[in-house]
């Protein structure tokens, strides 16, 4: 798609007031995006590859999906036209007035705004500004140490995507200031693919051993049957027969049971559950004392 096409599409794109947010990679610009895009009162941001309005992901993949870094640059960018496309899509359907981008140089936010046919930027916001030195240098080893990074959306966003690669959830009380409404501030933390830690796996063992544990904590199951586990790019898919015991309500026992061992495996495992089915086979009856 042409920068001339972008135009066509949306005839209301040079109005959009563009801000940037810039500092090395590794410095805690996706930790404070939040708190700088309220502070220029808008509610887009552009930060690896992800168009985020408020706490939602609204179009895009994160660019520290990619499998190197060169990828992760390029992802970021928005030099492919079918990832410019989806993002433009999203401009047309949603029609910010302004938006944040993040980049790790003035050159670099400069081109993700010309690849999406944005007026040029009207202010720059940097690392330096918001954060101390200090606060910058801890970033920056937790990066190198542990290759964690930050994107600034609640977890459950981007479980999907970054199964096998979640860390923490991070949520931060913030003030914005004197007199002014306090907010939370939800971000994820993450390994990215091309992290040297990398992706990692399971044995299905690890599941039915957690689904055991769980199952022999509840009283209105007797015995698990059988378990199957299906593990996928996007999650993991269970599937559970069991033994009911005599006396118990099957739909609420097998209802709290699912629910607390979804979030069990997920918290335990990082591991997103794509679907947990539990399915009663058998019936016991206690003998009579």
């Amino acid at each position: 798609m042409l920068l001339k096409d972008i135009k066509d599409i949306l005839p209301f794109a040079n109005k959009i007031k563009v801000y940037a947010f810039v500092g090395p990679s590794g410095t805690g610009k996706s930790y404070r995006a939040q708190m700088v895009a309220g502070e220029k009162d808008t509610h887009f941001i552009i930060d690896d590859g992800l168009l985020i309005k408020d706490n939602e992901v609204i179009a895009g993949s994160s660019a520290k999906k990619a499998p190197t870094k060169v990828a992760t640059v390029k992802h970021a960018l928005f030099y492919d036209d079918n990832e410019k496309e989806e993002i433009i899509k999203a401009f047309k359907k949603y029609k910010p007035q302004s938006i944040l981008i993040l980049g790790t140089s003035d050159g670099m936010v400069q081109k993700i705004a010309a690849n999406l046919g944005l007026p040029e930027i009207s202010e720059t916001v940097y690392i330096t500004d918001v954060a101390t030195p200090q606060e910058m240098e801890t970033a920056r080893r937790i990066r190198v140490t542990e290759g964690k990074h930050v994107i600034p959306v609640p977890t459950f966003e981007i479980k999907k995507d970054f199964s096998g690669y979640l860390l923490d959830p991070l949520q931060i009380f913030k003030s914005k200031g004197k007199g002014q409404k306090p907010y939370i501030s939800e971000k994820s933390i993450i390994r990215p693919t091309f992290s040297y830690m990398g992706n990692f796996t399971i044995s299905d063992q690890v599941f039915r051993q957690i689904l055991e544990y769980l199952a022999a904590q509840t009283p209105a199951i007797y015995k698990i049957v059988k378990t199957r586990v299906e593990n996928y790019g996007d999650g993991v898919n269970l599937y559970m027969e069991v033994t009911i015991v005599y006396g118990y309500n099957v739909v609420d026992g097998l209802k709290s049971f699912k629910e607390k061992s979804k979030k069990e495996i997920e918290k335990l495992t990082a591991m997103n559950v794509v679907e947990l089915e539990v399915v009663a086979k058998n019936i016991y009856v206690p003998e009579k004392v």
